[in-house]
């Protein structure tokens, strides 16, 4: 599969530029099982970003690539 590279800089652009701000989640986790939520992106590094869940519970970072947003496994909005 070709990517994109300008898509790919401009998902890594969109997300650099959400850092530290609450968004909301969507997240194919597979078999029909979507998971959302409201996290806060924490860090943002040259191929992953680590969002921080705002559910109430202690449940740790999770980490993301801007290739799962270019395919759209995890949407944000």
């Amino acid at each position: 599969m070709k990517i994109n590279l300008n898509a790919l800089e401009e998902v890594k652009a969109k997300i650099s530029s959400l850092k530290d701000n609450a968004i909301k989640l969507k997240i194919n986790r597979g078999r029909n099982k979507i998971e959302s939520f409201e996290a806060i992106i924490e860090s943002v590094y040259p191929s992953v970003f680590t969002v921080k869940v705002n559910d109430g519970k202690q449940r740790p970072s999770q980490t993301f690539s801007y290739f799962d947003v270019l395919c759209g496994d995890v949407v944000i909005g």
